[in-house]
């Protein structure tokens, strides 16, 4: 009776989401007109001000075509994301073995994150690209082999979890900066929105599909589109063509000149208070937050007692509020107090973990957890938009690679944590807690921070 019901509520929430992108569409002529304020310290730049459209930013060919490949991409990462957590769970029926996999996939981002920054700043972004998601495709396609001829066994899930975290790790910093380059300055807001819509959309398709894939084709199934899904992004980083090529500061070979760069980019951030701000909220949300993603699998099968499908629609659900979130930032445009929009969102992020955490109704779990994704992703987006605004363009790689430490990198400890304290305690009470670290921290930085605030 609760598999029905929840497919009901999945259907209801798919159709929503159809029925809002077509009422945006139709109401672009009627955002008003934004204007664009940079905050920045050093050099001091003004744009212009423009009327927003909701996908202005997919105007430029190479956006475009980038966007579509990595979304397809996006939704077999989003459908593995699913099969591997219940293989996990059916491998070592335990909360900690989740947490010990989301732990290596998310490593790598300690060691590698900061480098790919570097990289991002010295080398040929697109190519750093084309090799890593090659890598992790065939990564994909070896897990799927081993799924389907069930000699696969937890040790390797977890390898193969830390060879894909490695890619993600080199490549996340060229991924950010690269927006940049295909649109320039005066689209980047748009351009950070739609693209966190196309990932947040994969959160809900994904998840959908993988449903459909444990019934017919079985967990391997989804492994296998995985790798199939990583053709899309390397041909459409093949089709994407820059008219003039970057000049480098100096060789990638330079090992003095590469640590150099990176501890200037670190005197960059701590120079910067509200930089330095806006990634450590990044970094809270992660550590206590982020976790609820590797946790929703104990949900679905120990608290709703939902089978695989069941936890397909939860992950549906989730990402369905966070693709409604990155939609309405992209309906939004450049609007102005940016700043509360981080705290705000990022408060709300903890509010709706803690409730969602101590929900015992399905149907109140689903709400929740729609607002969990829909907060943080108002908190998250925003604060890429701001860091990109914020920073000198010879900064941009090495400021985002730590924004993404901030996030991907507090990851590790914060699924670590939340499977250990799972372990001990129960899943409900590990997500609660760090909802309430969440709000505390936020609340304290709320009040102390006033230029933080005043963002715009």
């Amino acid at each position: 009776m609760r598999s029905t019901t929840l497919a009901k509520l999945a259907q209801s929430f798919v159709l929503s989401l159809t029925q809002t992108w077509s009422f945006a569409c139709l109401n672009v002529k009627n955002n008003l007109v934004m204007a664009i304020e940079v905050e920045k310290l050093e050099p001091e730049t003004i744009i212009p001000r423009r009327r927003p459209a909701m996908f202005r930013a997919l105007s430029h060919r190479n956006y475009r075509v980038f966007w579509i490949g990595a979304f397809l991409s996006n939704v077999g990462t989003w459908m593995q994301a699913v099969a591997q957590g219940w293989l996990v769970l059916q491998l070592t029926n335990s909360a900690l073995w989740l947490g010990i996999d989301g732990f290596m996939a998310t490593a790598p981002g300690f060691f590698l994150t900061l480098a790919g920054g570097v990289f991002a700043d010295l080398v040929d972004r697109r190519r750093l690209l084309l090799y890593t998601q090659v890598v992790a495709g065939l990564a994909a396609v070896a897990l799927a082999t081993l799924v389907w001829t069930n000699h696969v066994a937890v040790w390797m899930v977890l390898s193969f979890s830390f060879v894909t975290g490695c890619c993600m790790a080199l490549a996340g910093p060229s991924y950010q900066a690269m927006t940049f380059d295909l649109v320039g300055r005066e689209d980047l807001a748009n351009a950070v929105a739609l693209n966190s819509s196309q990932f947040q959309l994969s959160r809900v398709i994904g998840p959908v599909f993988a449903g459909f894939g444990f019934k017919f084709f079985g967990l391997a199934g989804c492994f296998f589109f995985n790798g199939l899904s990583f053709v899309a992004v390397v041909v459409a980083l093949r089709m994407v063509h820059f008219d003039e090529a970057t000049k480098y500061a100096h060789s990638v070979k330079d090992r003095r000149a590469l640590w150099q760069d990176l501890i200037a980019g670190f005197r960059y951030v701590k120079n910067r208070p509200r930089v330095f701000s806006l990634l450590s909220i990044s970094a809270v949300n992660s550590l206590f937050g982020a976790p609820y993603i590797t946790m929703i699998p104990i949900f679905a099968r120990d608290i709703f007692h939902l089978g695989a499908s069941g936890l397909a629609w939860m992950m549906g659900v989730g990402g369905a509020g966070a693709f409604c979130g990155a939609l309405f930032l992209a309906y939004l445009g450049d609007f102005k107090r940016k700043g509360w929009s981080v705290l705000g969102g990022a408060f709300g992020f903890g509010v709706f973990l803690i409730a969602f955490a101590q929900a015992t109704r399905l149907m109140w779990s689903l709400v929740f957890l729609f607002g969990v994704g829909f907060t943080i992703v108002s908190s998250i987006a925003v604060i890429n938009t701001l860091l990109q605004q914020l920073v000198t363009d010879e900064m941009r790689g090495r400021v985002m690679s730590m924004f993404i430490l901030s996030f991907i990198g507090s990851m590790p400890l914060g699924n670590l944590l939340a499977g250990t304290v799972s372990h001990r305690y129960g899943a409900p009470f590990a997500l609660a807690a760090g909802g309430v670290c969440i709000v505390i921290y936020v609340t304290i930085v709320a009040v102390r921070n006033e230029r933080l605030r005043q963002l715009r």
